[in-house]
């Protein structure tokens, strides 16, 4: 395995939300990661306290394992936090008592590894999968979805302007087995629009939210921890682009404030089981946007269990 590089975002806000300086309550971390949340977590809480930590990456299990080897109050689970409720109740666990975080999106190391796939730079073959044991990958979306399938993806998940010209490229290209294949061909049919970013960032964010379901798994999870939460319980969102922090933001509200809304199970719609903490998401500090650049895009909303 290569050199495992992983740097926690806010990791100092996303823990001081949690209020659990020496807490005997339960914590869920539902994206392990490196680790980074999860031991200053573990630091924090006491010896009486417990953190379940979920992910489904072998790298980042293996890693984060090593990394919190000397903590006994942690139970890590190799599995995706969709399946929170059964884990849970596997480790005879009711509500979660002290607080939620989710750390969304794709890791340094996944983006930056050379042959993980998620990376347009960096030649590796079409897989984006966080669950290794996943069969769908990248490949299989590129090379077997119609062209209107692409289309739709592309628009959805990356807000990609040239989606049409794009998809009808990769249809007329296949088959298309590496990222630089990739990468070359959506430079080549695309305008050359002056941009900060790369113009295949939008494609490869697409295809990796599709792979994974990363959208669709977070929304249906965020569900589930809002009523296995335990009254005074903290949900903490860390979330990195426009589409994760508008799902939140709006899943968050309507919880907080119930109003009529399709999203919400009928039953739930004129309940309130929500305080918002903040009502416009906390950023990066200046001095963490020196350290790590990428934290620019980083966007924390906390709420409370009433």
């Amino acid at each position: 395995m290569e050199k495992f590089i992983h740097y926690t975002v806010m990791k100092k806000e996303v823990v001081d939300s949690l209020n659990c300086y020496n807490s005997d309550k339960i914590f869920v971390d539902c994206t392990l990661g490196g680790g980074g949340h999860s031991e200053e977590i573990l630091k924090r809480i006491s010896k009486k306290g417990l953190l379940v930590a979920f992910d489904v990456d072998d790298d980042a299990l293996n890693y984060a394992s090593m990394r919190l080897k000397n903590y006994d109050n942690i139970k890590i689970i190799k599995g995706s936090y969709v399946d929170i409720d059964k884990h849970l109740a596997d480790l005879g666990i009711e509500k979660i008592t002290g607080g939620v975080i989710f750390d969304l999106g794709a890791s340094y190391h996944q983006l930056t590894s050379k042959d993980r796939g998620f990376s347009f730079s960096k030649d590796a073959p079409l897989d984006m999968r966080f669950n290794q044991d996943q069969k769908l990958k990248a490949w299989d979306i590129v090379n077997k979805y119609n062209e209107q399938q692409l289309v739709e993806i592309f628009s959805k998940y990356g807000e990609e302007r040239f989606s049409k010209r794009i998809a009808r490229a990769i249809v007329q290209k296949r088959p298309i087995n590496t990222t630089l294949q990739l990468s070359e061909l959506i430079k080549n049919s695309t305008p050359n629009v002056k941009s900060k970013i790369h113009p295949a960032t939008r494609v490869f964010q697409a295809l990796r939210i599709e792979v994974n379901q990363e959208l669709l798994n977070f929304e249906n999870t965020l569900l589930k921890v809002i009523n296995l939460c335990d009254v005074n319980a903290i949900i903490s969102l860390l979330s990195f682009h426009s589409l994760e922090d508008r799902l939140a933001k709006h899943i968050l509200k309507q919880y907080s404030n119930p109003k009529s809304d399709s999203r919400i199970p009928f039953i739930e719609q004129n309940e309130k089981k929500l305080e918002l903490i903040n009502k416009k998401p906390i950023l990066a500090s200046k001095e963490e946007l020196e350290i790590n650049p990428p934290s620019r895009s980083a966007k924390l909303r906390i709420a409370k269990r009433i």
